[in-house]
């Protein structure tokens, strides 16, 4: 069976408004931001063939999110959260939940002042009008509008207080205008809302987790490239040629722990350093041993010796993971008088 194509979101919109009928959509898309409109357009005009499994997986996912989003304004996330992972299983509930709560967030008024940090807010509109800083802590979570509420002054917290429990129905016109004055004030304490993704760590990770080939080519290539930066990356991952580096007592555990065979041809390609390192932290009679397994051996792949090495890479992570070894990274364990 041929694998269906992953759709992205306005692909996805697009065969919802197909399997909807013109009628239906037509009501919805005339809704939508101009555009918005433009790109579903041209995604409905540029679909040739649609599958069923295709529209049946659209249909499903659109019902699920109304589901996902009518459990949550019945009870809340955790009623939500416990309804969908009994009905679509523990991740499935978890995109659900988490695609409902993020529209939801960007249909919400005063979306930027629930991102603001709570201080930065209270110099903001601590010297409003009581009536406007109750109606803008009524669309804040609940503990960064107690951080604020406490700030004010005691006769202050009252009023306000006193605005929110009485504040029944106030009109979208007045919503709008108060959150515009209060989005220009905090835009300039404010950045974009970027996501911090990427860096020398996110790297690290991703090269901690690749094969042994795949690893040394991207580390010898910034060598060449971009020095500085190989240098950064190499002082934050440990590699197999990184065990000359370790303790006696550190390569001794991590023996105990080491396939034989593993280590014979991890050391068929290693250097001469670390097969001196292996062999001091060995008994005479195991070093002499292990000598005559990589001798016996006679040629291997490389990619298996290479995989051998990655595999005691992972145990030696581990090892330090759970604190039994230490892995010196970029002096964060530098030892200083």
């Amino acid at each position: 069976m041929a694998k269906v194509k992953k759709l992205i979101g306005v692909q996805k919109a697009a065969i919802l408004m197909i399997a909807l009928g013109p009628d239906i959509s037509s009501s919805i898309i005339k809704r939508l931001p101009d555009q918005m409109i433009e790109k579903v357009t041209y995604e409905i005009a540029n679909m040739t063939k649609i599958t069923s499994q295709q529209r049946n997986e659209v249909l499903k996912e659109f019902l699920d999110m109304t589901f996902a989003q009518d459990y949550i304004s019945e009870g809340g996330l955790d009623y939500a959260r416990n309804i969908l992972t009994k009905a679509l299983g523990t991740q499935k509930a978890k995109e659900m939940i988490d695609m409902v709560s993020e529209i939801t967030q960007q249909r919400r008024p005063f979306a930027m002042a629930r991102k603001a940090d709570a201080q930065q807010l209270f110099h903001t509109i601590s010297r409003e009008h009581p009536q406007t800083i109750a109606l803008i802590l009524c669309y804040l979570q609940a503990d960064k509008a107690a951080t604020i509420l406490s700030g004010l002054p005691q006769e202050l917290q009252a009023d306000v207080a006193s605005r929110i429990a009485t504040m029944n129905r106030t009109s979208p016109v007045v919503i709008r205008q108060v959150e515009s004055v209060l989005e220009k004030k905090l835009s300039s304490l404010i950045g974009n809302d970027y996501e911090t993704i990427g860096g020398v760590g996110t790297l690290v990770d991703i090269l901690n987790s690749s094969d042994r080939g795949t690893e040394k080519n991207i580390i010898n290539e910034l060598e060449k490239e971009k020095p500085d930066l190989a240098e950064k990356v190499r002082s934050n991952m440990f590699v197999f040629e990184d065990i000359i580096t370790l303790d006696s007592a550190s390569i001794q555990r991590i023996l105990r722990e080491v396939d034989s065979r593993d280590l014979a041809l991890a050391l068929k390609i290693s250097s001469e350093d670390v097969a001196d390192a292996i062999y001091q932290n060995l008994s005479k009679r195991a070093a002499q041993t292990l000598r005559e397994d990589i001798e016996f051996m006679g040629p291997v792949r490389l990619v298996e010796a290479e995989e051998a090495q990655q595999k005691i890479v992972s145990i030696i992570r581990m090892l330090d993971e759970s604190n039994e070894i230490i892995i010196a990274r970029g002096g964060e364990n530098v030892i200083v008088p």
